[in-house]
Formats: C-alpha cells, structure tokens, sequence
C-alpha cells in the first residue's frame, strides 16, 4: 500500500464544492488496465465517471439512489439508468442476471450498509472491478475535536469486504484541501457531500470553530482494483 499526500490549494476557485469527488473520479478512469465495453456503475451520480470514459461502450448501466442525480445522468441507446439503492433487494434483483467486463463506482460504496454483500453480487456477474471509496478517516481532526465517530466505511473494513471474494490492489490516499479562510472551509464541509446527513450539534460547530486550526480539510480516499476472483 501507499499512501501520498496532495494537496489541491484553494477550493474557493472552483465552481463546486465536490472537487475532490472530482479528481477522484478521473482519476479512476485514467488508471483502469482496460477499456470495457460492457460497463455497470454504482452510484452514477450527474455522470462524473461518465465523463470520463473516452472509449466506445457497447451498454452502460448506471445505478444511483438519487432520483434528481439519475436526471442529470448523460443518456443514450446504450446508456440505461436506474434510480437504485445498492443496499436494496431490487437492486440486487436488477443485477442478478447480468454480465459486464467490469463494475465501477466512486465515492459512493463507503455509504453502503453491507459492503461485503453487494462485492458477493458483483463477484458473480463481473471478473473486475475498479472502485474509489472514501474512508473514515475523511475529516479525521474534525471527529477527533467533537469527539464524534464518522458515519462512513473505515480502510480495514474495505478492505476485509473486498478481499473475501477477489485478490486487490489497495492504494491509500490522503488529500489536503486548502483554504484562504476559516468561513469557506467550514462551508465546504457544509456543502461537500461528505459528511452524510449527520450534522453537528450547535455546541460542537461552536468548539469546532473555535478550535479547528487547520487551514486545510483532510479527505482519506481508498483506491480498489481487483486482480482476480478467490
């Protein structure tokens, strides 16, 4: 495993506030082996992954919870979308019977409830798979001043849950996101997508605030590449 620090100065230039989101997904597109022509996507998002895939697909089905996200989703004849939960027995129905050369997904599979359970699914319908998941380590000073336990995926868990049914590649990332000021940072938290629907309590923003030093933001993400099935 290696982990890398980069640091991505000045989120208040960028238009967004999932930069991270961002760079982690073309960067998982640029690092596949391959070029798939049968590609299955979990949490598809407005196509962020999508859009980086400069190759010709034969079919593309994108999965994603969110009905306003499945919307934004780039179409086609070949490109089927599906407003999905992936924890849910009607996903899994909607897979169970298909084939691809490879699943991707990013940013999305830390959320899940039963990891172990959907890379169970996949390992039967596909030989690869090529995902990036942040880790619980994503905004680890934050939890350690409020004292609070992040409600995503920690690396060892993602790592159990993929290793029961494939041989990995693991590759651990730490990204810096840096900020000219204390308001931004903490309205980049607000609006990043990160931290679920848990939010702080009125008394922790204010420790928070008054404590939290840094001027940059930590995102921990986890690189996965299957080699092959056990």
């Amino acid at each position: 495993m290696q982990v890398k620090n980069q640091f991505s100065k000045y989120a208040n230039e960028y238009k967004t506030h999932n930069i991270i989101q961002q760079i982690v997904a073309k960067s998982l597109v640029r690092e596949l082996k391959s070029k798939p022509k049968r590609i299955l996507e979990l949490g598809c998002g407005s196509g962020q992954v999508f859009s980086n895939i400069f190759w010709e697909i034969e079919f593309y089905k994108a999965i994603d919870a969110s009905s306003s996200m499945c919307e934004l989703h780039p179409k086609a004849k070949n490109i089927e979308v599906k407003c999905l939960n992936f924890d849910s027995e009607e996903f899994f129905n909607e897979i169970k019977n298909d084939s691809y050369d490879m699943v991707l997904s990013s940013s999305a599979l830390q959320w899940s409830s039963d990891l172990s359970k959907i890379i169970e699914s996949l390992s039967k319908i596909t030989k690869e798979i090529n995902t990036v998941l942040f880790t619980s380590n994503t905004f680890k000073t934050i939890q350690k001043i409020t004292n609070t336990k992040s409600p995503i995926l920690d690396e060892d868990s993602i790592k159990n849950s993929f290793s029961k049914y494939f041989d990995c590649e693991f590759e651990t990332i730490l990204y810096k996101l840096e900020f000219d000021n204390k308001k931004d940072l903490f309205d980049y938290i607000k609006k990043s997508g990160v931290s679920g629907e848990k939010s702080l309590s009125y008394s922790d923003s204010k420790k928070l605030y008054k404590e939290y030093d840094l001027n940059y933001l930590e995102f921990e993400v986890i690189f996965v590449k299957t080699i092959s099935k056990l």
